[in-house]
């Protein structure tokens, strides 16, 4: 159950980014807001600007949501993680492939 408070920022929508808890009104996970804030060091006011259609008190309630869910949005982020991981895995990079064929055309000596 969501607290009223938070309830008014936070919402999930069956269909709507996977169902997860979002910023209310915006597609803006609230693992969203917490790899910008946990895992990369942005205060809340350096997340609106990258959102800016969302508020202060938006950013602090996902924060709230975090803290009232922690072991929910940490694995729901290691398995972002581990997609992210498997997918690169599967799928080389363009650039690399092309990289790699035009340095081993130049490493060749000819005879």
């Amino acid at each position: 159950m969501i607290k009223p408070v938070i309830a008014e920022h936070i919402e999930m929508t069956p269909g709507v980014c996977g169902g997860k808890p979002r910023i209310a009104g915006h597609r803006i996970r609230v693992e969203d807001i917490v790899i910008l804030h946990d895992l990369m060091g942005m205060s809340p006011d350096e997340i609106l600007l990258h959102y800016p259609t969302i508020t202060l008190s938006d950013v602090y309630a996902a924060l709230a949501y975090y803290h009232d869910h922690l072991e929910e949005i940490r694995q729901e982020i290691r398995d972002g993680e581990a997609l992210a991981a498997e997918m690169q895995a599967q799928t080389p990079s363009k650039v690399q492939q092309k990289l790699r064929g035009r340095h081993g055309a130049n490493d060749s000596i000819s005879p």
